[in-house]
């Protein structure tokens, strides 16, 4: 199994980073802040910052640790990587599935997935918070993206799928305030605002939807996948679709739960964000500084995965899906399994 490597988050817009011998050095003002060796590291991502030496670039592409620029509130600027790895024939076949209904069996599993999951978080969510939530009302949503996973195995084309899966999700949306349990006053969720983010709660998991597309889209090229050309989302300038896809299956698990955690557990407060004139609500330094040593922590605890039938950290979730989504690209294995939580 793959080793779970660190990211490096760089965080202050003041820092600037370059090479030193086969170590990463941090300066401010010419003082040297931290260092840390090349092979440790999967990834540097950093949030308003394009201080990067040209040396260290060169270093960082040959030892294929991508360098990925963030704004200061999570928006994806770009990213530099080194030479892409994999077969031609599998991107081949990958642009072949994208045009044609032979991606719709992929398309019809990472929804299922998707819906699975979701309901998965609603229901672990009221049975820990019987005596403070709305029953009845978690329930009916529960209930009803059941019938609707049902339906999907009987999609005859994308578009109906794309269908279903805006009704689980507006469905799922409704009731996810409910699993709001403490600060009440300061994070609750009305409904989905992105561009940009109108509340704390739309902030946070925005923000860690871009970490988490940010690092499928390193999976995917990693094993030699094009991030951009997706089965599920339509093709768009600049867009990862094929990231886009995969994260499907693992927002509720991965990101949902985490930052409910957060807010219930007062890991985070209404101190880490700052809102804008035309109401957009961000995280502050200090906030993204809090959710990503949280992040890092959880990407080191494991959960089982019941297609490999083995206990793998949390972090290597979107390799190993890469993997699994490279392998059925190839014809190794029959359909594409996506991540479902056990139990």
């Amino acid at each position: 199994m793959k080793k779970l490597l660190n990211t490096l988050y760089i965080t202050n817009p003041n820092y600037y980073l370059r090479k030193e011998g086969r170590n990463i050095s941090i300066t401010e003002d010419s003082n040297r802040i931290a260092r840390y060796p090349i092979h440790i590291l999967k990834q540097i991502v950093c949030f308003n910052y394009m201080g990067v030496s040209p040396d260290l670039m060169k270093m960082c592409m040959e030892e294929n640790v991508a360098i990925t620029f963030f704004t200061p509130y999570g928006k994806y600027c770009g990213r530099v990587i080194g030479a892409s790895y994999g077969n031609i024939y599998t991107r081949k076949k990958q642009y072949k599935m994208q045009d044609s209904e032979e991606s719709l069996d992929f398309v019809k599993n990472i929804i299922y997935a998707k819906a699975y999951n979701s309901r998965k978080v609603l229901i672990r969510g009221k049975l820990d918070n019987k005596d403070k939530v709305d029953v009845k009302r978690l329930e009916e949503v529960i209930e009803a993206i059941k019938l609707l996973m049902l339906e999907i195995k009987n999609c005859e084309n994308k578009d109906s799928v794309r269908g279903i899966e805006g009704i689980i999700a507006k469905g799922y949306f409704s009731v996810l305030d409910e699993l709001i349990i403490k600060q009440r006053e300061d994070f609750f969720f009305i409904d989905r605002s992105k561009r940009p983010p109108m509340d704390r709660f739309n902030a946070l998991i925005s923000f860690l939807y871009s970490l988490l597309t940010n690092n499928i889209a390193a999976a995917l090229e990693g094993v030699g996948i094009d991030s951009y050309a997706g089965f599920f989302h339509t093709d768009r300038p600049g867009r990862v679709s094929m990231a886009l896809d995969i994260i499907e299956e693992m927002r509720a698990f991965l990101v949902d739960k985490f930052t409910l955690s957060m807010i219930n557990l007062n890991r985070i407060n209404k101190n880490h964000f700052e809102v804008k004139e035309n109401g957009a609500t961000l995280l502050n330094e200090k906030g993204r500084q809090v959710v990503l040593e949280n992040w890092n922590k959880r990407e080191q605890e494991e959960i089982y995965h019941p297609f490999l039938e083995e206990n793998i950290k949390i972090g290597l979730l979107p390799h190993v899906q890469a993997l699994l989504l490279n392998s059925y690209l190839r014809g190794d294995i029959e359909a594409y399994p996506p991540f479902m939580i056990g139990g």
